[in-house]
């Protein structure tokens, strides 16, 4: 008894409620982490997310940087820029496909990282359809369910994700109170876009981290600047940290670059008597991070971010979809000025409609554009207000010119998405305004106060509530990703040997053979002789195929426009002069097929391949 009478003494004079309430708080949140990641974990279903993925892997296993995933557009550059030199990986091997090709797509920051993570966990890559987790089913066998490395990487970025609640909080605090920070890293926390992000393998979360600790650095150096306490060294370190972090962005995301201008104003305007140097600073911190990279770029392909150096072309009526992409011969001369601004006006309209009025997924951004017209005493608090706002408008445009068709694949989770960047800060700022006007209001007692919270907070989180609820997401992302078929096709192909493919990501990350994405035609173009955007293109002349491997991506197309209206050197066309005739055109050199994959797949291969493991 004396002892039970010193453990509530404890708890409630000696402080033990502090640690009780802790332990509360993170069982809290593991449970929602598990609870989350049971419910709505899904395995990777975006180009992107694969695409960085298999970069990573190469990284880690000592391959360079280097990618399975082969865009016939990257085979354009790096052919043009070594035809007036050495060649690249061997005797006539100008496009450098014949040994591994280097990634013209992915920024090297977010694939470094996944590479030290891939490296310290020693994964094994082969579909695990033994354990309950990782499958399903009963008696009659086990089904896969869940692919490893893609819910390892799904933690890790969740990981990052809750650094970034951390971050908000912390600054929150700094810039406000701890009643603003809590609120607010409660609604960041229970944000499902956010969740959605973390769990899709790409690289917002790592971009996000990235952006609160620029903002963090920017509140210092205004701070600095107005009121110095630390010394000018310090006013510089600042200056120089702020510009490798929008470097370090820029390496993540290219676009993410475009800060710098932002960044230079805000320092040019309250860097105090030094903001001329302090402005320099921050250029050449940013230039010395992006240089190295930008000189790759020009040494293996001729431009300075690889193919993303063409991003204004794609989404416009000159390279509408992917086509940009998957050309081998684009005609760049195409390019006009009308197409550049139409992509302009037609995005820039759609984002301020729909995306800025619900930053972030939820409606408390919005009391952050009321927030806009809201006096604050602090002039931190305004200064970073206009840092936030300018950040807004270049992401706005960079968005705008930067979209593409991934954009349309995936309106939301795609790494175009940048304002998704902006949303912390304005949940800050929108919570910060709602006590403004919560304190205004005349309540007959104060635990009113408590419930008006309670309510809203409820209310900015319902979205996630729903995860809870039935149905329960289904972590398979087929169609068109079946991570065993994919494995089993893979597994007929020797390491050297190529594939074509509608998903060559897919096949790159989880088959880890070398993918080369679909050509804009199957056939020769009788009426273009010099055409060279087919199948033989790149099988005669640049590296055989030895596997077509078609999925619902295309096996599933529009019917009228995408197979009858696409002529008759489409892939529609093969496909249903294959289907109907039952037999593949005698002029297609792979005409092997084995039986059970049609409809939904369509499988060809050079020789029956599978008859090597006994089928």
């Amino acid at each position: 008894m004396p002892l039970l009478q010193d453990v509530i003494h404890k708890l409630e004079v000696g402080g033990g409620m502090r640690y009780v309430r802790v332990g509360l708080g993170i069982l809290a949140l593991i449970t929602l982490i598990v609870g989350y990641n049971w419910r709505a974990f899904r395995n990777m279903h975006n180009m992107e997310a694969m695409d960085a993925a298999q970069v990573a892997r190469n990284l880690a296993e000592g391959k360079g940087y280097s990618t399975l995933f082969v865009r016939p557009f990257s085979m354009y550059l790096v052919k043009k820029k070594n035809q007036g030199g050495a060649g690249g990986g061997g005797v006539g091997d100008l496009a450098r496909i014949k040994t591994m090709h280097p990634d013209l797509a992915n920024p090297p920051a977010y694939p470094v990282v996944l590479a030290g993570l891939l490296k310290v966990a020693h994964l094994r890559y082969a579909v695990d359809q033994s354990n309950p987790f990782w499958s399903t089913g009963g008696s009659r066998g086990r089904m896969f369910y869940r692919y490893k490395p893609d819910f390892l990487i799904g933690i890790f970025n969740q990981a990052l994700f809750f650094a970034s609640i951390a971050l908000l909080f912390l600054l929150a605090r700094k810039l406000f109170d701890s009643g603003v920070a809590w609120l607010s890293s409660i609604f960041f926390l229970g944000n499902e876009l956010f969740w959605r992000f973390s769990v899709s393998g790409l690289s917002t979360m790592f971009l996000l981290l990235i952006f609160l600790g620029l903002i963090w650095v920017v509140v210092l150096f205004e701070e600095e600047a107005r009121v110095p306490k630390l010394g000018p060294a310090s006013l510089s370190g600042f200056a120089a940290a702020a510009g490798v972090l929008v470097g370090v962005g820029g390496l993540t995301r290219y676009s993410f670059g475009w800060l710098i201008i932002p960044l230079l104003v805000f320092v040019i305007l309250f860097g105090g008597p030094r903001r001329v140097l302090l402005a320099f600073m921050v250029l050449t911190a940013f230039l010395v991070v992006m240089g190295p990279w930008v000189a790759r770029n020009f040494h293996v392909s001729g431009t300075p971010f690889g193919i993303s150096s063409f991003t204004l072309l794609e989404g416009t009526y000159v390279f509408p979809e992917y086509r940009l992409q998957r050309s081998l011969e684009p005609n760049l001369s195409q390019a006009v000025l009308s197409a550049f601004w139409q992509k302009l006006i037609t995005n820039t309209r759609q984002i301020l409609q729909s995306e800025v009025p619900k930053l972030g997924g939820t409606w408390v951004s919005a009391l952050f554009l009321a927030g806009l017209l809201v006096g604050f005493r602090s002039p931190g608090l305004k200064r970073l207000r206009y840092f936030v706002v300018g950040s807004l408008g270049v992401f706005i445009i960079a968005q705008a010119l930067g979209r593409t068709q991934l954009s349309e694949d995936s309106p939301e989770i795609n790494s175009e998405n940048l304002l998704v960047l902006i949303a912390p800060i304005t949940l800050m700022y929108g919570v910060s305004l709602f006590f403004i006007l919560v304190d205004r209001i005349n309540m007959p007692f104060p635990q009113i106060r408590y419930f008006v919270v309670g309510i809203f907070s409820i209310a900015a989180c319902f979205p996630m509530i729903f995860v809870f609820l039935p149905p329960k997401t289904n972590p398979v992302a087929y169609p068109p990703y079946y991570p065993p078929a994919i494995q089993t096709v893979a597994g007929w192909l020797k390491e050297n040997e190529l594939v074509m493919s509608d998903i060559p990501w897919a096949v790159a990350w989880y088959g880890e053979r070398q993918s080369v994405w679909l050509t804009l035609k199957a056939t020769p173009d009788a009426k273009d002789p010099t055409s060279r955007e087919d199948f033989f293109a790149i099988n005669d002349y640049q590296k055989p195929i030895n596997v077509l491997y078609l999925t619902p991506q295309t096996m599933d197309s529009r019917f009228l426009t995408q197979w009858i209206r696409a002529g008759e050197q489409s892939w529609g066309s093969f496909i249903l002069d294959s289907i109907v005739k039952k037999k593949v055109p005698d002029y297609f050199p792979l005409n092997q097929s084995q039986s059970g994959w049609l409809p939904e797949q369509l499988v060809l291969a050079d020789w029956e391949r599978w008859r090597k493991s006994g089928d």
